[in-house]
This record gives C-alpha cells, sequence and structure tokens, in this order.
C-alpha cells in the first residue's frame, strides 16, 4: 500500500529499499549514521543495517574518493555531501576518476556509485548551502546528473541511480523536502533515468523545468489555465543524459517555451536546452525562447532569497511574453 510521503522521507524509503535488497549497496557520509543526516535523509538506517551505514570525517574529497575505491571493488555506496556547496573538494575525484573509469579501463571496470546533495536555496541556509551547480556537473562525461522534483520520483529516480553501473550525481532540492506529500509506494520499482517527464499536456506553451521550480511551473500552469491557456510542464529531471526528444516534440506541439531554474543565467543549463531548440527546434518555434533563472551572483542571505528565487510571479510574466508572438 502507498503511503503518503514527503522527498526527504521518500529518499530515506529507497535507501531502505536498496541496502535490504542488495547487501552490496553501502551508505556514508558526515552525520549519516547516529544522527540520520543533516536532514535527516538517512534516519534509522544505521540501527537497522549496522555498519553499512557510516560515518565520515569531514572531508568531502575523502567522501568522494573512497566511494570510488568502494566502487571499483564490486560495492555500490551511496555517499552523502551535506550540501550541494559542499561538493567543489569532491570535484577532483568525480572528473579525475569515478567519470572516466570505464573509459580507462576500456570498459574492465565501471564505477557504480551515487554522490548524493541537497541543492538550492529558499531554506534560510547560509553561504554555500543552496547552491545549484548542476550545470557544472552536467559538463562532466561520464557522469549523470539527476534532479528529482516529487516524492515518487525522488524515490524511482534514486533506485535507478543506485542500480546504474556508472557513476550518478543526485541533487535533492531542499525547499521541497518537506513542502508536500505524495503516495510512494515501497515496491522496489525504479523509474528510468535519461527520461523527461510530461507532467501536464498542453498546446500552446511548454514550460520546461527541473527540482523544486517544477513546482513553480505547475502553479504558473494553473494560472494561465484560467486565462484559457493549455501549457505543457515538463520534469527534466536527468540533466546528463538528456533527453532532447521529449523537449523537442513538446516545442513542435507548441511552438513557445519558457525554461525555469534556480541556478545562475550565464551558463545554466537552460542555455543548453535553448541551444537544442534553436537548432534542430528552430523551425517549430512561434516565438523566441525565454530563460528564467537565478541572477548571475551568488544566492543572497535569507531576506533577498526571495527575489532572487525564479516564482511564479516572473515565470508568468514570461509566458505571457512568449504567448504575445
Amino acid at each position: 500500500m502507498a503511503e503518503q510521503s514527503t522527498l526527504v522521507e521518500a529518499v530515506n524509503l529507497a535507501l531502505a529499499r536498496a541496502l535490504a535488497d542488495d547487501p552490496t549497496v553501502v551508505v556514508l557520509g558526515e552525520d549519516v549514521g547516529v544522527n540520520g543526516g543533516v536532514f535527516r535523509a538517512t534516519v534509522g538506517l544505521q540501527e537497522r543495517f549496522g555498519e553499512r551505514v557510516m560515518d565520515t570525517p569531514l572531508a568531502e574529497n575523502l567522501i568522494a574518493g573512497v566511494a570510488v575505491g568502494m566502487a571499483v571493488e564490486g560495492l555500490r555506496p551511496v555517499a552523502e555531501i551535506q550540501f550541494s556547496g559542499f561538493i567543489y573538494p569532491a570535484i577532483d575525484q568525480l572528473v579525475s576518476h569515478a567519470s572516466r573509469l570505464r573509459n580507462r579501463t576500456r570498459g574492465r571496470l565501471s564505477c557504480p556509485m551515487v554522490l548524493r546533495a541537497p541543492c538550492g536555496g529558499g531554506i534560510h541556509a547560509p553561504e554555500h548551502h543552496s547552491e545549484s551547480n548542476e550545470a557544472m556537473l552536467a559538463h562532466i562525461p561520464g557522469l549523470r546528473v539527476v534532479i528529482p522534483s516529487s516524492p515518487a520520483r525522488a524515490y524511482g529516480l534514486l533506485l535507478a541511480a543506485i542500480r546504474d553501473p556508472d557513476p550518478v550525481v543526485f541533487l535533492e532540492p531542499a525547499r521541497i523536502y518537506r513542502a508536500m506529500k505524495e503516495a510512494v509506494a515501497d515496491t522496489g520499482e525504479a523509474l528510468p533515468l535519461d527520461v523527461c517527464f510530461v507532467l501536464r499536456e498542453g498546446t500552446d506553451l511548454s514550460l520546461v523545468s527541473w527540482g523544486a521550480s517544477v513546482l513553480d511551473c505547475l502553479a504558473v500552469a494553473d494560472s494561465l489555465a484560467g486565462q484559457g491557456v493549455s501549457a505543457e510542464v515538463i520534469d527534466v529531471a536527468t540533466l546528463n543524459r538528456l533527453d532532447a526528444d521529449t523537449l523537442l516534440a513538446s516545442v513542435a506541439k507548441t511552438g513557445r517555451c519558457v525554461i525555469v531554474h534556480e541556478a545562475p543565467f550565464s551558463g545554466g543549463f537552460g542555455a543548453e536546452i535553448a541551444a537544442l531548440l534553436a537548432g534542430p527546434g528552430l523551425m517549430s518555434l512561434l516565438a523566441p525562447v525565454e530563460r528564467v533563472t537565478g541572477y548571475d551572483t551568488i544566492m543572497p542571505l535569507a531576506r533577498l532569497e526571495h527575489a532572487y528565487l525564479p516564482g511564479p510571479a516572473r515565470i508568468l510574466a514570461a509566458a505571457h511574453r512568449v504567448l504575445e508572438h
């Protein structure tokens, strides 16, 4: 029977299922054991699975490096970085080893590891705790980048990431960890990676996003429906490798697109999608593609977070601009 779960509870449920089903799965990270993680995503797992859920020193490079070593030796490590802004010391391991191990060994070895981290703003956190660095990570060949936008997708995508034979960075939007509940059946069934999810069908406009901003897009789609506009909402979910076919098919139907993400405008992953639509999707476009994003600055502290985040008002204004063409 499916129980109502928050996103963070769904992550916990998926980790418990993976640990129970596969003895090679291990969980490691700062405070993941005794304390159950800074957001309690791993609460109760050490009590159930013992030494397979282990606390580590405060050393992100070590956490990632140990995970690579474990993966090479036949385990499936799920390592937690407490916030995505702390992931930078681990980049050396991700770029130099995890992402290229299959290529370096000509397929003899792979690196079935997952690096989990909360991401994004909206939780009144200090500097380094509110980063959206998915574009940087998606630029690393051989590394999957996955960002869920709901409890059910968090459960299914995390299971798929753990079972994948290659490394996955799994970014969890902290703003929606407990923002809603959804029925999540603990069936052990994974969702497909490398697939965009069409959450709402539409004919006039495509709203494309990932992570917490997907909820804002759904809210805007509701507002537009009241104005007689049919908006399609697409959750990209896996940034690398990107499901171009679903995005092109959507814009072929609607002719208009607004891309939304929390990360800064310049070099954001939305630019990659815009380039896709301006290439093979060009003849489908009836209006220029709009991007609604964070600004080209560090995420501000709590008092100004609301002004930085691309909320419904900014998305709705962009939607009206493209609809005027």
